[in-house]
């Protein structure tokens, strides 16, 4: 019976480019859980549609069933029982829970401000793309649309209004961000993924959040050329998109003999401060009843071994 509902769900999302299945980090984010747990979906891109303006995206349809926003996505994909998270221990499910928490508090209002907020960017990349994905008269209304939402999640999630003084805040948006891109760099290590072999909701996450900003062609971007730097992660975006995304993409990481460096020490007085502020919150979370694993699941979906991160180098900006 499962089987019958997977091949019922549909997912919409926003179209792929630049080497990604989606150029939409929310989109990007389901995709690959997707492709972690198992789940058989069948992706609709939106792309030249009406539903660019008038559907919310990722959009998960299932029978009479629409779900949005990836977190509400992959709980409803578990309860079909494609679970990635199924062999986590309690405090690695807590562990998720703070990283993604992170991620959208430190990382999410400087990618909104690369992408739809950088003149430079939105000019010359976004707003061009989401234009051109947009059926006339919708190319002049979505991109203006969708930044102006990203320059008010940008205010909302730092607690600066009125809009005016997205200038005041950049400095902090942009400092908080590398400082995450430092510690998620710290965390995994030479590891393939953050929990072992296996990837997991919180591998689809970071995924969604940096292989747009790995892989899109931006004009302006100190954040995409400090991630650059950090070779592990770019090699963790790489190698996904070489396993699950590809039959024939060779991973860009190495051919180089030889093992992962030493990840850096010693961290700067910041990245100790994110690394407890995961730490307090992943405590919290841990006591928290454990829902990720309160049903039976599917084993994690594992494909055919291909090109790993072990193989590959790594350095970390001074």
């Amino acid at each position: 019976m499962n089987q019958n509902m997977a091949a019922a769900m549909e997912l919409r999302c926003w179209g792929g480019d630049w080497g990604l299945p989606s150029v939409h980090t929310e989109s990007l984010i389901v995709l690959a859980y997707t492709k972690f747990s198992g789940a058989k979906v069948a992706v609709s891109p939106i792309d030249w549609t009406w539903k660019t303006i008038t559907v919310t995206v990722p959009e998960l349809l299932c029978g009479d069933t629409a779900v949005q926003e990836p977190t509400q996505i992959l709980n409803f994909l578990r309860k079909q029982r494609f679970n990635a998270d199924y062999e986590l221990t309690a405090r690695q499910g807590a562990d998720t829970m703070a990283y993604i928490a992170l991620l959208e508090e430190k990382l999410r209002p400087a990618l909104l401000h690369t992408f739809w907020v950088d003149a430079e960017n939105y000019s010359n990349l976004t707003r061009p793309w989401f234009a051109s994905r947009s059926p006339f008269p919708l190319n002049f209304l979505v991109p203006g649309r969708l930044a102006s939402g990203a320059l008010s999640r940008i205010l909302l999630t730092t607690g600066e209004a009125p809009l005016h003084r997205i200038s005041e805040v950049e400095g902090k948006i942009y400092s908080d961000a590398k400082e995450c891109l430092n510690l998620l760099s710290y965390r995994l290590g030479t590891a393939n993924f953050f929990f072992g072999n296996s990837p997991t909701s919180l591998d689809a996450f970071v995924f969604g959040f940096l292989a747009p900003l790995h892989k899109a062609s931006l004009p302006s971007s100190p954040l995409q050329s400090h991630l650059r730097q950090l070779d592990n992660l770019t090699c963790f975006c790489d190698n996904i998109l070489a396993v699950y995304f590809s039959s024939d993409h060779l991973c860009k990481i190495a051919a180089q003999a030889g093992s992962l460096p030493p990840v850096q020490e010693t961290m700067d007085a910041n990245l100790q401060k994110l690394t407890q502020l995961v730490n307090k919150e992943s405590n919290l979370i841990e006591k928290m009843d454990d829902n990720l694993r309160s049903s039976p699941q599917h084993k994690p979906h594992r494909p055919e071994p291909k090109p790993s991160l072990s193989s590959a180098k790594s350095s970390t900006p001074a």
